[in-house]
Order: C-alpha cells, then structure tokens, then sequence
C-alpha cells in the first residue's frame, strides 16, 4: 500500500516554492559528518566503507540500518560540518536519492521514514539548495510535493508511539512549508492534537517507556508548534498540555551529567537533543519530587542522581523493544556514571538485544534463569517478527519518605511471584549530602499460596534453595577492585571519586565480567559488575548492601574535558 500510494501522490501538482524561509532546528554531530564526508558510513551500530561507491549502490546490512539511510538523520550530521565538501557530499546523496527511489520505490516509502525525512529535508533546505540550477531546485521541490500528498494519505497507517507522531509532524511541518499545501496540514493538526491527548500519559510517558522516544516525541511537538506559530495558526491546547505534562517528566529523567537514564531499549540520547528540547518547549515546571514521572523514580542530593523503574513493563505491541528492568536503577554522581544498565544490543544482532532485554543485564535482584517479565514466542508486527513482553509484574509499589538524615524509596513487584511464590523488594535511602547510598533487597512470600509455591520452587533444586543474584552493572569508565578482605569493592571514578561498595555478608561478594551496549559503537564494551549471590531457603531473604564516598574525596570534583573527548569520541573510535 506504501508502494500504491507513492505512485499516486506523483500525480498531485508541482511544488514551486517555501512559503518562506526555513531555518535549521535539528542538531547534528560534527565528528560524524566529517565521517560521512570520509565516506565511512556508521548506522544501526554496523561501519561500511564506501570507497568511492554511491551511498544508494550499498546494500544495507539489516532494517535498521536501511532505515538510517532513507530516513535523513545523517543530514544534520552533515549540515553541523557545512563547508564545502560537506554541502557537496549532501547534494549527490539527495538528488541520487531522488533519481533511484523518488518515484515511490525502495523501503524508504514507510509513513514514519517519509515524515522523518521531509524534516530534514525542509530543515536543511538553504544548505542543500545553495548552488544548485534551477532544474536541481524543481526536482527537489516536485519530491518535496510527492512526499508531503505520500504523507497525507499514510500516516494513519502509521504505528502508535514515536513513528505516529513522526508521519503526523512530518505531514504538518511539509504541508505549513511548501507553498500550495496548507491544506494536507490541517487533518494533521487534529490528529496530533487527540494523539496527544490519548498518547501522553498524566505523567508525561509514552507508552513505549523509553526516555530516548520520549525525546524524539517532544521534539517533534516542538517543531510542529513553531511552524504553526511561524504560519499564524492557532496551536491546540491538547499539544501545549501534552508539552507541559512531558517536560518536567524528561527532566526528571536527566542524570547529574545530563544524559538521560538508559531503559528500555533507549540510550543516552543524541548530544544536545534533550537540552535543545525543553529549552524550546518553553515549560519551567520542575518535576515532583516525590511522584513517578513515565514511570521512574528520581532520587537526588548533592553530586548524586539516581533513577529506578519503579512501573510495570509496556504491554502488547509496546512491548516490542521493552525490558524485564523493573526496580533496577542507574546511578550518576556529578559527571560520571557509576551503576548503570547494560542497554539495548539491538544493534549487534538478535542475540545481543536479547540478552539485553532480560533482568541480568539490569541492575537489581533477578532469580537465576528468571527474568522479572518473560519474553513471549514470536510474533508478526509491522512486517517483522518481534518478541513481546508475557507474564510482566501485575503490581508494582513504590512510596517515598523523608528520614532524619535523608531521603527513603521503597519499591516491589510480584514478577516471580507465579514462578516462585516470591515478592522483590527494594528499599534505598540516599543521604541528603548524596554521599551514601544503604539499600536493601527482599524476597519474600505475602500468602499461603506464595508459601506453596515456593516450597515447590526449592523442592525442584533438591533442597538447596532457590537461587538469586543481585547485579550492579558498572560503568566501563569505573575502575573497580575487591578490596578489605573481599568484603566490600573499591570503585574508581575518572574524576578522582572513589566509592567503596559493602554488604552485610548475607550473600557471596564477586566482582565479574559484563558489557555496556551503546547505539553508536561498533561492538560491545566490557565491563564489570559487582554481583550479591545466595539462596532464598526460607519465606523471608534479605540482602543489605551500601556505597559511599570515601571520606577523602572532595565533595566538589573538577573533571577534565580532554580526557573524555580524546577516549570516546567517534573519531578515535572508528580510526
């Protein structure tokens, strides 16, 4: 249908013009498009060097990566270079593009691909067109215009959640730009304005859960909001509320070093993107304290921020990229992150985003071979076999309160409840000076059919009790090592802070190999994590474990820049 409806939307009338000057919204990474200009070609986590050969004449490695090259996004890229060769490279690939798909072929023709793309399109507009003869510039604009009637016609086919609001702002922002199209805006609008109102949850979610779209999501409102201002358009009250109810719930998502907090399967967040974001949505509102923004709770006192995931997983086909990470939380002091999750590994095969999505790639208390929320058996969404979330947590508690000397959190979930008979949960006080953290995990049982059940559980190993791990992943820039005796694990920051980890003996004290998945890199990193193991015999297990600064670390650290730039960026990454 996708295929049917490009073909028809190349008989509407031709585009002259912009009904005026588009400016440049989106950012993009200077190192990456001096990559791009090098003809190293980085998407979906894979490399492929062109070496003279067209981008389009390459034969993309999966979906994903496909999707990064119809979609635009390496347009910012480009235009955050904008010398010469940058505009030079830009050009070919766009009106190559326009030679070989533009006439509705390829897999670029998806609604959330095509709104995605006129964006950047629009955005980078002067960038793209500067130079160009006057049959170039018509070309460009007849493809704008195909693209914009594809739009109208598709983005209700469009799926729920991040690709929705991508087709419908795509359509708003093309049809308020082109002169001749105000009219392709207008069921756009409406549309935007109830999925907004039905999307956007009171605090702030999407139904996705992931931080990352959450981002995307408020961007493109924010977008869409300015260019009905720029066109004199009223803008509904359902977006600006939406707006309202999303920001305060991102800021509470934004650790101490400002990256955003890494949960079902989003990252950290294109550089300046979430900042970009709620500068332009104009909303000041700070985020409650103590109430759950998308779901996660924040915790923070002096250098220290922490997040946990303190709500039920997402359900149905929202669950297609979700994980059993519920009461694992992330922990960031000052700059630097300490305890993290190891992320999405989507972008290194099936196995990898697997492995990422199940509780021991989280850090919190998992049953050995038991994920908090199983994964289902495959199932056909949006043309690809997904696996979807089955048997999440039915409950999930949480309360907040204030202690002589800090702040508490307490949280459960009956995930292992029907597997065990058991219930995880977790307390954590953090000091006000955000220098010590004590937190507790408990399994137990809350009924005589929990109590059946788990002594079923420990009849199946023989006796020997139902075994438990409690997992803190850590950060790969952390240096860590077993210290007193094997009784507590010294944690070495970059900045100088070193943070001493303890537990009260009740499980086995390990420090043992992982990995940190990030969406921009080629492969895995390794890590560690420290790891709390034993066996749950009776009704009630308590595992009682804390960090805290040591006492000669200042409670002011000054990082150093270079260090940070020189060891992560992309450039020394890929060379």
């Amino acid at each position: 249908m996708n295929a049917i409806h490009a073909r028809l939307a190349a008989r509407g009338g031709a585009v002259a013009a912009f009904v005026s000057q588009p400016e440049p919204r989106s950012i993009g990474h200077y190192a990456k498009g001096r990559q791009l200009c090098a003809g190293n070609i980085r998407f979906a986590g894979q490399l492929i060097e062109l070496n003279g050969e067209d981008l389009w004449r390459i034969e993309p490695p999966d979906s994903a990566f496909a999707e990064e090259m119809h979609g635009f996004g390496w347009l910012d890229d480009l235009a955050a270079v904008g010398d010469g060769k940058a505009r030079a490279v830009a050009g070919r690939w766009v009106w190559d593009w326009i030679d070989r798909y533009g006439s509705g072929s390829g897999p670029g023709w998806a609604p959330e691909i095509a709104g995605r793309r006129l964006i950047r399109w629009i955005n980078h507009a002067l960038f793209l067109l500067r130079g160009k003869s006057k049959d170039q510039s018509a070309l460009f604009f007849r493809s704008l215009g195909m693209q914009a009637r594809f739009l109208a016609r598709r983005w209700p086919a469009a799926r729920d959640g991040l690709p929705r609001f991508e087709a419908l702002a795509g359509t708003i922002y093309a049809g308020l730009a082109l002169d001749g199209q105000q009219s392709l805006a207008e069921p756009a609008v409406m549309a935007l304005a109830r999925d907004c109102e039905r999307g956007i949850a009171a605090d702030g979610g999407i139904v996705t859960r992931d931080p990352e779209e959450a981002v995307e999501v408020l961007t493109l409102l924010n977008w869409t909001v300015e260019a009905l201002e720029s066109a004199d358009r009223e803008v509904p009250t359902e977006i600006t509320a939406a707006i309202a109810r999303m920001t305060p719930a991102l800021r509470a998502l934004r650790h101490a070093d400002g990256g955003l907090a890494r949960f079902h399967g989003g990252a950290r967040g294109v550089e300046g993107r979430l900042d970009q974001a709620l500068a332009a949505s104009r909303v000041r509102t700070r985020p409650d304290p103590e109430a759950l923004h998308m779901g996660y709770a924040r915790m923070t006192a002096g250098r220290t921020s922490l997040v946990l995931d303190a709500a039920p997983p997402p359900k149905g086909p929202a669950s297609y990229n979700a994980h059993a990470s519920t009461l694992a939380f992330e922990l960031t002091s000052g700059r630097r992150q300490l305890i993290v999750n190891c992320g999405s590994g989507a972008q290194f095969g099936a196995e990898w985003r697997r492995a990422g999505r199940a509780t021991p790639s989280h850090s919190t208390l998992g049953i050995d071979g038991f994920s908090s929320s199983r994964l289902g058996m495959p199932t056909l969404l949006n043309g690809l076999r997904q696996e979807l979330l089955e048997d999440t947590p039915s409950e999930v508690l949480f309360e907040f309160s204030q202690l002589p000397d800090g702040n508490r959190l307490e949280a459960a979930h009956n995930g292992y409840q029907a597997t065990h008979g058991l219930t995880h949960a977790r307390i954590i006080d953090l000091a006000y000076n955000g220098r010590g953290i004590a937190g507790q995990d408990l399994l137990t049982t809350l009924s005589d059919g929990d109590e059946r059940r788990f002594d079923r559980a420990v009849d199946a190993t023989g006796g020997e009790g139902v075994p438990y791990s409690v997992r803190f992943h850590l950060h790969p820039d952390v240096d860590a090592e077993i210290d007193l005796g094997g009784s507590a694990v010294s944690l070495a920051l970059k900045s100088g802070e070193i943070w001493i980890f303890r537990h009260d003996n009740v499980a086995t004290l390990s420090l043992e190999p992982s990995v940190y998945l990030e969406k921009n890199r080629l492969r895995p990193r390794s890590t560690r994590q420290v790891v709390l193991s034993g066996r749950a015999m009776s009704y009630a297990t308590r595992v009682r474990w804390s960090l805290a600064k040591a006492q000669d670390t200042p409670n002011a650290v000054r990082d150093v820049f270079e260090t940070d730039f020189f060891a992560g960026s992309d450039e020394q990454e890929t060379t």
